[in-house]
Parts: structure tokens; C-alpha cells; sequence
């Protein structure tokens, strides 16, 4: 079972790994990013668990896809086990995150289980330009808020919106939600 150990050192090692091939020093990269360069040292050293939104930050910064910064390579016609699949806590322990397939040059997208808590909500960054996101509705309700407003979703509905903004996900309804969502790069 992998836990908030293992998924730290994993970004730790990605991120270190990715910087150094861009040519990046800490202090470059925490004025591309925001991130103080103190948070990105410590997040290398595997020292920090760093929020969603912050590994987005930086994903952007670098500009590579969110899930570059959690790889675990995996060969085709595995399966791929829950208890395998590294868990990022959402914020303040609103819920959770898993990928469980990550963006690779063969592959243009991403593939999440997320879950959130009834009455929570958790926001989300912008996923960079030219991104799409297809989100499904596995359990509870949803209330999904994008520029254009809020959409209500129930158990099997889904939305596609492009995904370059902020949006907002809330746990309507008495019962924890459940989403399946696809990060799609063009």
C-alpha cells in the first residue's frame, strides 16, 4: 500500500529530476511557479507532501502534465491495484485523490478517482491551456462550478468543459462523491 510517505518521495524525486533536465535552479523555478523556494527544497527532499493545487503550480511552471510530477510507470495489461495506487489527500482531509493512469507521450491524458466528502468542496487550479476534462459522476451528487456557472450533477451524469480555469467541485447530498475524471491534453 503506498502512502503520504511514499507519493512525497515520488514528487520529490520527479520534481528534482524534471527541474534539473529544464536547466532550472530552485530560485528560478519559484518565480515561475509561486512556490517559495524553501516549499520546493523541502518537496524535493520528500520532506513535505505538497497540496494539489501546489503540485499544479508547478506542473504548469514546468509545463508538464500534473501527473509527470507523480509517475509510476506502468506496462500495459497490468492491473492495477487501489491499494497500489498512491493517495493524495485533498485539502485539510476534504477527501482524496488517486491516479491511476498517468499522461505518457503515447497517452494524452490522465485518469483519477477522486472522492470528497458530503457538504465539502475542493477547487481546483487551472489543468494549463489546451486542456480538456471529462468528469463522471460514480457516487453522490455533484455541483460543478466553471465560469459559465454551476452545473448539478447526479450519480451516472457526466461534463466535459475545458479545464484552463479554476473550477469547483461540492459534494451535494447526504452521501460521498465519487468522480472518474480524464484530463485530456490537446
Amino acid at each position: 500500500m503506498k502512502n503520504t510517505e511514499d507519493i512525497s518521495k515520488i514528487i520529490g524525486d520527479n520534481l528534482k529530476r524534471i527541474r534539473t533536465d529544464h536547466g532550472l535552479s530552485l530560485g528560478q523555478l519559484a518565480a515561475m511557479s509561486g512556490v517559495s523556494k524553501v516549499m520546493l527544497s523541502q518537496i524535493e527532499k520528500g520532506a513535505s507532501n505538497p497540496s494539489i493545487n501546489t503540485v499544479w503550480k508547478i506542473a504548469d511552471a514546468l509545463e508538464v502534465p500534473y501527473t509527470a510530477l507523480l509517475d509510476q510507470q506502468v506496462d500495459g495489461g497490468t492491473v492495477i491495484a487501489r491499494e497500489d495506487v498512491p493517495v493524495q489527500p485533498l485539502d485539510g482531509g476534504l477527501g482524496e485523490l488517486r491516479c491511476y493512469y498517468h499522461h505518457t507521450p503515447e497517452r494524452h491524458f490522465e485518469l483519477f478517482h477522486m472522492t470528497l466528502r458530503p457538504g465539502e468542496s475542493f477547487t481546483s487550479q487551472g489543468h494549463g491551456e489546451r486542456t480538456d476534462e471529462y468528469t463522471f459522476v460514480l457516487a453522490g451528487a455533484l455541483t460543478l462550478t466553471l465560469d459559465d456557472g454551476g452545473h448539478r450533477l447526479a450519480a451516472g451524469d457526466a461534463i466535459h468543459f475545458r479545464s484552463d480555469k479554476a473550477h469547483r467541485y461540492h459534494s451535494d447530498g447526504p452521501d460521498e462523491l465519487g468522480l472518474m475524471i480524464i484530463n485530456y491534453y490537446r
